[in-house]
């Protein structure tokens, strides 16, 4: 029993970074846009995060300098999809290439460079003395805390607020909700920096609480597993955190299993197959109605269509 509530204790700050990009995720896809570029941003919010960080000896200044970062970058990437009509697959491939080049170039200095102060466990008093789920859930970080708000405010706002119906109307029908007087480009501005925020806060979390050191490539293909576990989740905050402390079991499991001789290469597989499957069956046309994707995700908005 020590041996699960152990793995599982781990399984929560594993998955936690992934969580914090699939909220964000799902907001961008349901306005209508698809995003990416994940992977750029978590790795320039881990990057950001490391060296103000290191430079300040400040955490939390650190880890809102990564969320700018990555809220920036979400900008760009909005502005291109939005205002441009550009390609959202090529904008969103593009920052992806821009963060992990950008990133290595300004993470050289930090290579090898200990972290100064970092995020310890907090452990919430009496909740922590619950038998297993006290352990695992409630002797976290302050962040693995913060998470577990996000999910439920996330998904409060997506189902219960004023600015979750305008989201899910523009996502399914921007025609329709311009016509109802929502401002559609608003809207989608304000998912993707939102979106982007989220994975520059995932990133952050890898570099100052997860792992409190910067190594280039450091995310290691996690923006990828936030696109799968948003679709995985259908679109819904409460079920992203399934897929995302799913994965993160994957991943802790990697190294918990090796003493019995299965390949830890093997298990790190499993979760970018999952991956490949996942967007493969997203991306046919049939596959995304029966999975009830926002029905305009992916395509540009042109207001002229409506006149």
């Amino acid at each position: 029993m020590n041996i699960i509530v152990d793995i599982l204790k781990a399984t929560i700050p594993a998955g936690t970074p992934l969580l914090l990009g699939a909220l964000g995720e799902i907001y961008v896809e349901r306005s209508g846009i698809l995003n990416l570029g994940v992977e750029g941003m978590m790795i320039m919010g881990a990057v950001s995060a490391f060296g103000v960080t290191a430079i300040t000896n400040n955490v939390w200044l650190g880890i809102l300098i990564s969320s700018i970062v990555g809220g920036g970058m979400a900008f760009i990437h909005a502005f291109n999809s939005i205002t441009l009509k550009a390609n959202q697959t090529l904008s969103g491939l593009s920052l992806t290439m821009l963060g992990l080049g950008l990133s290595g170039l300004i993470g050289k200095r930090y290579i090898g460079m200990p972290l100064p102060v970092k995020l310890y466990n907090l452990p919430l008093g009496a909740l922590k003395d619950i038998p297993i789920i006290g352990p695992v859930l409630f002797d976290q970080d302050p962040i693995v805390y913060m998470s577990y708000i996000l999910a439920f405010v996330f998904w409060f706002l997506l189902f219960n607020s004023r600015f979750g119906i305008e989201l899910r109307s523009v996502g399914e029908s921007p025609d329709v909700a311009d016509s109802a007087g929502i401002n559609v480009s608003k809207i989608q501005y304000l998912a993707v920096i939102i979106g982007g925020m989220m994975a520059g806060l995932g990133g952050a979390y890898l570099s100052v609480a997860y792992a409190p050191a910067w190594i280039e490539g450091m995310t290691a293909g996690m923006g990828w597993i936030v696109l799968a576990i948003t679709i995985f989740s259908l679109w819904r905050p409460e079920r992203a955190i399934i897929g995302s402390y799913l994965f993160g079991g994957i991943r802790v499991l990697q190294y918990r299993l090796q003493p019995f001789g299965i390949s830890p290469s093997l298990l790190n597989m499993l979760p970018f197959i999952f991956t490949i499957l996942v967007l493969m069956i997203a991306s046919r046309e049939i596959s995304r109605k029966k999975i009830s994707a926002p029905s305009s995700l992916g395509v540009p908005y042109f207001r002229e269509k409506i006149l």
